[in-house]
């Protein structure tokens, strides 16, 4: 806990926004001088981009200037929000806050887009160009935060019915930090920006109960990316597998779909002790877990990865009794349409056979609310990558594999180009291997990582749009 101290240590919670919070010099100057001797020590999986920084302009230098300047309160409104937690489609005090704040910097707000999200735009002042969208997620997670932090979460909310502990496990507290603070910079340089900038603060990221469509879908379907529509959408994203000061990327697919599907085996009720008066169903169950494992080990391509996970089987309610039903629940990850498509034909046909072969009966059933691949486009992101690479420089900028987990800024990146990126947030000097994962409920944030993405969001900004060039 010593380290959660040196890091966090003295911010107050306040009623609506938090007190300016001055960065340690000494912890500045640290990672200064070790971001780049570091990136040996990531996990293997990184791989360096070798991309060379784009030229710096006064204008980059300015907006780092502003940056600087603006990141004691920026780690004050993460702390903020941080302390105050609200699951998806419930966060009506973090959009309150932003609105606020978006208003008081002169951006055109549009509240309750998509339940709870906010889409605000700002023109700039030095000419036409094209429009910029920026994506923050809102929501926190149904688990319970430990002690330690000053700011530690203590908020329980009713989540599909049960009241839940609440907390920012993902860092989504730190994306909408980094927004605000983005915002401000922009509005402060709006003179010197052509374009629009559009941001976009969403809630329900994680999901919500019953296969509700959310999040993204739901904002998009309510008018997000109408009047200005976006030429490009940039997201990010921390994450603790990573140091302080490095920003990851891949050009196409980045993120896995994620579907959920239910499985229902009906068979016939009998005595355990005569069972073949019944039909088994926690047999043929069984069964059906085996044989869905053959599709990826037997039916595809090795090299095009998907993952297809049974996470629970409820049925029964007696040692000596054949039940007559189970339910069964699992997760489907692909890089691809088609074989997503594939594979959720293959699950249902496979489950259906295997049961009626034994006698019995089995309903698949797939949930609406599944999220697509997220495509990083290729072009976006090999015209960016110099703005990020100036950030970091040379030898920060990596080159990240496929996630499996899901994110759904996909629906936004099929609906203009998009290039969603990651920030690492593990202190220099600690190994990224050991961190706490994303929804960990130990999962804790280096804050010196946000200076880092707000940089890259506001020198993104600048080089799409073509600002401050001779």
């Amino acid at each position: 806990m010593r380290r959660l101290r040196s890091l966090f240590g003295a911010a107050p919670r306040t009623s609506l926004t938090a007190e300016a919070v001055t960065p340690s010099a000494t912890r500045r100057g640290f990672l200064a001088a070790c971001a780049c001797c570091m990136t040996g020590a990531l996990m293997p999986r990184f791989a360096a981009a070798h991309v060379a920084p784009g030229a710096a302009s006064a204008l980059h230098r300015r907006l780092d200037e502003a940056a600087a300047a603006i990141e004691g309160r920026m780690i004050g409104w993460r702390r903020d929000i941080h302390a105050n937690p609200e699951l998806g489609n419930q966060e009506t005090r973090t959009a309150g806050l932003v609105a606020a704040h978006l208003r008081r910097l002169g951006y055109d707000v549009r509240e309750g887009v998509g339940a709870t999200g906010l889409v605000a735009a700002l023109r700039g002042g030095a000419g036409p160009g094209p429009v910029v969208a920026l994506r923050a997620d809102m929501d926190a997670l149904p688990v319970q935060e430990p002690e330690g932090l000053p700011f530690a979460s203590r908020r329980r909310a009713i989540w599909d019915g049960a009241e839940v502990p609440v907390m920012h496990a993902c860092g989504h507290d730190c994306h909408v930090a980094i927004l605000m603070a983005a915002a401000e910079v922009l509005a402060q340089h709006r003179a010197e920006l052509r374009g629009t900038a559009v941001l976009l603060f969403q809630p329900a990221e994680e999901g919500l109960p019953g296969g509700e469509i959310g999040g993204a879908r739901r904002m998009l379907a309510e008018g997000a990316f109408d009047m200005p529509k976006p030429d490009m959408v940039f997201g990010l994203h921390v994450l603790t597998s990573m140091t302080s000061g490095q920003i990851a990327y891949r050009p196409g697919p980045a993120h896995a779909s994620s579907d959920t599907f239910r499985i229902v085996v009906r068979g016939r009720q009998a005595h355990g002790a005569m069972p073949w008066d019944g039909v088994d169903p926690v047999v043929i169950a069984g069964q059906i877990v085996s044989a869905l494992q053959t599709i990826q080990s037997r039916q595809v391509d090795v090299n095009d990865p998907s993952v297809l996970t049974i996470g629970t089987i409820n049925g029964g309610s007696r040692h000596n009794i054949v039940p007559d039903r189970v339910e069964m629940s699992g997760t489907l990850r692909t890089y691809d349409e088609g074989r997503r498509a594939f594979m959720q034909r293959r699950v249902t046909a496979l489950a259906e056979s295997v049961a009626r072969g034994m006698d019995g009966t089995a309903e698949v059933v797939w949930e609406p609310g599944g999220y697509a691949t997220l495509v990083n486009d290729p072009a976006l992101a090999e015209r960016m990558a110099p703005s990020l690479a100036r950030v970091t420089g040379r030898d920060g900028l990596r080159i990240n594999p496929r996630h499996t987990a899901s994110e759904d800024f996909a629906f936004l990146a099929q609906r203009a180009p998009g290039l969603f990126f990651w920030v690492g947030v593990t202190p220099p000097g600690q190994d990224p291997a050991r961190a706490a994962p994303n929804h960990s409920p130990r999962f804790t944030v280096d804050e010196a990582g946000l200076l880092v993405g707000l940089r890259a969001m506001l020198h993104l900004v600048a080089d799409a749009t073509g600002s401050g060039a001779a």
